[in-house]
């Protein structure tokens, strides 16, 4: 009965301890996968660092193996697709015909299917010849317009390619859920591998943005350098101004829509976007970032 009881007594601690090793390990592969929102450059007082710890902590953005972040470093097409990839999910728009790859993508490189998803749900496209230049740099505009046409923030407005002198321009439907029916401008024959972009309006709705102008009232009311923005980019940039997506740093009213954008810069506009969904919450109002958020004098007024 003795060495019977002493039998069970061992059984008992060797299972206490296998418990102990096992949560022990738990807890030390859950502090591994815990993501990374503080990094070596990027100081409290950097001003993009509320939009990156936020990103971050949601595996949305990641720093590299030395711990930084490199947040003044341009982005490339390959990693916005993969920093789209991970913060929506929106349902595919269109399909990827079979056979129809890009020349400049192999089948085994890193991004190929943040990149094919982006393309599927409307975020981005190639360009003619069956090219993504997948290290070419994302312009701020760029990526406004990347993010509207994917989450469909430019009510009322028609996409379409900007021809160039030797390009035809043949008609192609669009899908879309109108709510009346409206007049589509027509597409380039290369729509798989070209990027669309938003132009005029046929029909806007009163509470839309007027693109018959010659600008936007939003875009030449908020930005000094209004004229630089491409007309496609119009009805974009002043749809994401109308959602407090536009980041502008150092001065708000300066928007620099050819500059290569930064990963610093690209983290706030996919911030403010996830906000202006309600998927994540809004930045504190007292934080020095919340004054590099762009905003009309209507959300001005609304936000006081």
């Amino acid at each position: 009965m003795t060495q019977l009881t002493k039998f069970v007594s061992a059984g008992v601690s060797l299972l206490t301890l296998n418990l102990i090793v096992v949560a022990v390990g738990a807890l030390e592969t859950s502090a591994q996968s815990s993501p990374t929102t503080t990094f070596s450059d990027v100081q409290p007082n950097y001003w993009a660092q509320p939009f990156i710890r936020g990103l971050a902590a949601r595996n949305i953005v990641t720093g590299y193996p030395d711990g930084t972040f490199r947040p003044e470093q341009p982005v490339d097409r390959d990693e916005f697709a993969a920093i789209i990839r991970k913060a929506f999910d929106q349902p595919p728009i269109r399909q990827i015909q079979s056979g129809a790859v890009y020349k400049d993508i192999p089948t085994n490189y890193w991004a190929s299917r943040p990149i094919e998803e982006a393309y599927q749900q409307g975020f981005m496209s190639g360009y003619p010849g069956g090219y993504f230049r997948p290290n070419q740099s994302v312009s701020k505009v760029e990526a406004i317009v990347a993010l509207n046409k994917g989450l469909n923030l430019t009510t009322g407005t028609s996409a379409v390619t900007v021809p160039t002198v030797t390009q035809r321009v043949v008609p192609q439907k669009i899908a879309q859920k109108p709510v009346k029916r409206r007049i589509l401008m027509p597409l380039a024959v290369t729509t798989l591998m070209q990027p669309l972009f938003i132009s005029k309006a046929q029909a806007v709705p009163a509470n839309a943005v007027n693109l018959n102008r010659p600008a936007s009232f939003i875009i030449t009311n908020t930005y000094a350098d209004a004229n630089n923005i491409p007309q496609y980019a119009v009805g974009d940039v002043a749809a994401a101004t109308k959602a407090n997506i536009v980041v502008n740093y150092p001065n708000p009213k300066v928007i620099n829509p050819s500059k290569p954008a930064t990963r610093g810069e690209i983290t706030a506009l996919v911030y403010q976007t996830l906000v202006s969904q309600g998927k994540i919450e809004p930045i504190a109002i007292n934080l020095p970032a919340n004054q590099y958020i762009v905003r009309t004098p209507v959300n001005k007024q609304n936000a006081q």
